[in-house]
């Protein structure tokens, strides 16, 4: 007699789960008095498709961690799960696609042994689409491949998505995989009518209290009358949470009438909204580093913020006040941030120091992938000579300079994540004017543009390229030695200290002195090693020369290598740069976050 099995859906794989979940709670619960569990030995044969490693995680067994060198390979499966491996290891075959598999399990005193025996698997024969909405990039089965109950409700899972993502809340969609146990094949079915076009309706907003609507409505890129899409759903959410201002936001969207969604929003606003933070580090550049920071979320109501942020250590003194309030008022229908930042920094740079007493205040808004600020600044900077260097003086200017300018940043964010991007690209521009409020007051301008391409090949392999380019033209009297260019560091040439690099002289030599041109070329792939560990390959370019819009100067090139270790808050990255020129010349550099 043929036999025959209808997958429809998530049921295949939740009832795999379901399965697995309730043996292993079955198992923990009834021998949870054990303490110490008792464990045995455990070791795969005859497996053909799967590694130990891959095994032994279904089963719940444990071995040496990846950093574990000087440990043995041996696994070890506690006692108390040895009952679950047979049903276990059946479900995980069978969800992918090897519904004959035969295991046969010996257990002795120390060791257990897992004998498989997959068999052949179910292979796809057919994939059969009718669909007026474009697949061919969602259902990546192929015919003759393995079929995988959780592959298949994964493109499921993908289908939906995209269809949200593009407006399509009204779909009809039927997926059935059709299974021949006898012939161990499989016949896949795909019918899709995407249906009409929906947009946002109204939104509505509870919970508010020292808040007003306002603010929130600043935050909701689900606007009425656009059309729909789970992407602007997600940034609703996430602007929303960046006020720090809640304990819990909620957007649902599962009311629709007709092809119109409304958007409800339900919010707590913080209970506890002083946030202190105290800590001690070391930077390759400043050295040891002390620093603390208090601030205060919904200062006052309205989502404001106060923040005072002050650090210490032998080479930096900072200390920072600021203010930031969301949605000071409108600009044909798009909500105005301002914000005001004030303070004290002391900083050595090679050869001499940079004292700076400022106010900046600017306006700015974000949405999508477009950030814009303008701002006004007021500094007041004091450059000196350190001890020993009294043969710079004709070439570090010296004295006491007080700089009024406006300023514009844009950025232009096209990344499919921040911390660690994958696919994309990122543009920035930042534009300074110095203003002639009087006849010795300095005049400049500073502009600078930075464009980050990063693309990921065969979901492994990501190469990106960042470019960085700056120019500072003076147009009277003298600009302070700390508002040119200088480079080195974990976003600029990784075999350098950072702001350690000045104008170029050859690929092994530099001064101490900043550069009114800048360009920056850094390349990166990284690759997976093993698991969340990735291993990076890079080289950083760098040109700085004494003349504006001077770009034919001497170039130091670094190479090197690191490791990325991928973490719920992003990568976490460790750098060796070395000039290629001058070996002995070498960074090491730490970082949260990619740099590119």
């Amino acid at each position: 007699m043929i036999k025959k099995c209808l997958y429809e859906g998530a049921m295949v794989i939740v009832y795999h789960r379901i399965v697995t979940l309730f043996l292993l709670f079955f198992s923990v619960s009834l021998f949870a008095v054990q303490t110490p569990s008792a464990t045995h030995i455990i070791r795969f044969e005859g497996n053909t498709y799967f590694d130990t490693d891959t095994l032994a995680d279904v089963a719940g067994a444990k071995g040496k961690r990846f950093f574990q060198f000087w440990k043995d390979d041996t696994v070890h499966i506690d006692d108390r799960l040895i009952p679950t491996l047979e049903p276990t290891l059946r479900n995980f075959y069978e969800s992918e696609g090897f519904y004959h598999a035969k295991i046969k399990i010996k257990e002795d005193n120390t060791t257990v042994l897992v004998h498989i025996d997959a068999g052949d698997p179910v292979r796809i024969r057919e994939i059969n689409i009718t669909s007026d909405f474009d697949l061919s990039k969602l259902v990546t089965f192929q015919k003759g491949e393995r079929f995988r109950a959780k592959k298949f409700v994964e493109i499921k899972a993908e289908i939906i998505k995209a269809l949200l993502e593009q407006g399509y809340c009204s779909y009809d969609l039927d997926t059935k995989a059709y299974v021949d146990l006898d012939k161990n094949i499989a016949d896949l079915r795909y019918r899709l009518k995407k249906g009409g076009i929906c947009t946002f309706g109204e939104t509505t907003i509870k919970g508010l209290k020292t808040i007003d609507k306002d603010v929130v409505m600043s935050r909701v890129r689900a606007k009425k009358g656009e059309r729909f899409s789970t992407k602007k759903i997600k940034a609703t959410y996430t602007d929303i949470y960046a006020l720090e201002s809640f304990d819990r936001v909620a957007v649902n969207f599962d009311r629709k009438f007709f092809n119109v969604v409304p958007i409800d929003i339900s919010v707590d606003e913080i209970e506890h909204p002083y946030h202190y933070e105290v800590g001690a580090g070391y930077d390759t550049y400043i050295g040891a580093r002390v620093h603390g920071k208090i601030i205060k979320k919904n200062f006052m109501g309205n989502a404001q913020k106060a923040s005072l942020r002050l650090a210490w250590s032998q080479r930096e003194q900072v200390a920072i006040a600021d203010f930031f309030k969301p949605a000071w008022f409108w600009v044909f229908g798009y909500g105005i941030d301002f914000s005001v930042t004030g303070g004290y920094s002391n900083l050595e740079y090679i050869g001499f120091k940079e004292e700076k007493s400022f106010v900046k205040a600017a306006l700015s808004h974000n949405e999508g992938k477009v950030a814009l600020k303008l701002g006004l600044a007021l500094e007041n900077i004091k450059i000196s000579l350190l001890d020993g260097t009294v043969n710079l003086k004709q070439a570090i200017n010296e004295g006491s300079f007080l700089l009024f300018y406006p300023y514009l940043n844009f950025v232009y964010d096209a990344r499919d994540d921040k911390l660690n991007p994958r696919y994309g690209y990122y543009i920035e521009t930042i534009l300074e004017y110095a203003v002639p409020y009087k006849s010795d007051a300095t005049t400049y301008t500073k502009s600078y543009i930075e464009t980050r391409l990063i693309h990921t090949f065969f979901e492994k392999l990501t190469l990106a390229g960042v470019v960085k380019a700056g120019v500072v033209d003076v147009s009277s009297n003298q600009l302070p030695e700390s508002k040119l260019f200088f480079a080195g560091g974990s976003f600029s040439n990784r075999a350098y200290g950072y702001n350690t690099i000045g104008v170029i002289l050859s690929p092994t030599v530099d001064t101490i002195y900043g550069a009114s041109s800048m360009l920056n070329l850094s390349l990166e792939a990284d690759y997976p090693l093993w698991g969340n560990l990735y291993g990076a390959l890079f080289t950083d370019n760098t040109m700085l020369t004494n003349k504006s819009y001077d770009f034919t100067g001497e170039v130091i090139t670094s190479a090197g290598v690191g490791v990325r270790y991928m973490t719920p808050i992003g990568p976490f990255k460790l750098d060796v740069g070395f000039n290629v020129h001058k070996p002995s010349q070498y960074g090491i550099s730490f970082q949260i976050g990619q740099s590119f």
